[in-house]
């Protein structure tokens, strides 16, 4: 969702920038359009960082059989992986 909104961001501020030939004496549309470029590149590199910083899980299950009773057991874990890189 974030790095949606940083593109679109960059892409209305590209347009204000550079794609409009209009003058309004109360605001000036070029330096707009630099902010929404700039504030739509921090949120793609927020987006970014927040996409590699996810945390991911490992879910492992282990079945075996009682030797004794002959019942099946089944073990359920969720793990974090140690490894960032993972």
């Amino acid at each position: 969702m974030s790095l949606g909104l940083g593109i679109v961001l960059v892409v209305i501020g590209a347009i204000l920038t550079y794609a409009l030939n209009v003058t309004v004496d109360w605001i000036d549309l070029q330096l707009v359009g630099y902010i929404l470029m700039a504030a739509g590149a921090v949120i793609i590199v927020i987006g970014i960082i927040l996409l590699v910083r996810r945390r991911r899980t490992i879910a492992t299950s282990h079945t075996s059989v009682d030797p004794t009773t002959g019942d099946r057991m089944t073990r359920a874990e969720n793990s974090t992986p140690e490894d960032p890189t993972l």
